[in-house]
């Protein structure tokens, strides 16, 4: 082991544990990098090599202090970009989880409840399909390459010997929390503009027709309504899931600003 820390080099073994630290959030809470389907040994192999892969590339040019301290201070900071990144992207698929369980309160799917295989979590039937088609859609258009792609330019952004500003950090970070229930209600809006519609209109029957049981008939009906309108909505959630991802990438690494 000796002989092998040699060969590698201090400032190159700081390096590869440095950019480990700004990786290892990915597979923590970053869409499809942290999926539960996914073993821990294999997320912890694949961060182990990108790492391996990165660090020679962006060490290169940048000297390292190699002092205790300013290598834990260096490390907590490579993991609160690393954080700040894959939290971006984690809650674009928030978003569309959320927009998930307000469709399952409202149509009537709320009753039941199922176990998310993508999260682990205990989630409602509308609210996984949703987390499944977006992971789905995410892999379709290349969404791991694009990750991996805007990883690699954080250190454009933030080199391996620089601080981020905290200021633009906590704005961007305030900015993408505000945006998941925004961005919840642009996916959830025609099925929810539906739904409501449809429960004016038996509200409506109800008055004009007090004997008729408005429950009985008005919640398979809403079911129906429900499932329609998400069939017809959900093709378009593509080209919104891609757009968005491209966006919050661009939110992410501009609130990564270097300190000064």
């Amino acid at each position: 082991m000796t002989q092998l820390l040699d060969q590698v080099g201090p400032e190159r073994l700081a390096a590869f544990i440095l950019v480990l630290a700004r990786v290892s959030p990915l597979f923590a809470i970053a869409p499809l990098f942290s999926s539960k389907l996914v073993p821990m040994r294999v997320r912890a192999v694949v961060a182990v090599a990108l790492a391996i892969g990165l660090s020679p590339v962006v060490a290169k040019g940048h000297h390292i202090d190699l002092d205790a301290f300013t290598l834990a201070a260096l490390i907590g900071k490579e993991l609160l970009i690393g954080l700040a990144f894959a939290y971006a992207l984690a809650a674009l698929f928030a978003a569309v989880t959320v927009a998930g369980s307000l469709l399952d309160t409202l149509v009537g799917f709320s009753f039941g409840s199922l176990v998310d295989p993508v999260s682990g979590n205990q989630s409602t039937v509308l609210a996984q399909l949703y987390s499944m088609v977006a992971l789905l859609i995410f892999i379709a258009i290349g969404g791991d390459a694009w990750v991996i792609e805007g990883l690699a330019r954080t250190y454009d952004v933030v080199p391996l010997s620089d601080f981020p500003a905290l200021g633009p950090l906590v704005a961007g970070a305030n900015t993408v929390f505000v945006k998941i229930f925004a961005s919840a209600l642009q996916v959830a809006a025609p099925v929810l503009l539906a739904i409501l519609i449809t429960d004016a209109g038996f509200g409506m029957v109800s008055r004009v027709v007090p004997q008729l049981n408005v429950f009985q008939v008005g919640f398979p009906t809403k079911v129906l309504v429900g499932l329609i309108l998400i069939g017809v909505s959900l093709p378009f959630v593509g080209g919104w899931l891609a757009g968005e991802l491209q966006t919050d990438v661009g939110v992410a690494l501009h609130s990564l600003r270097v300190a000064g």
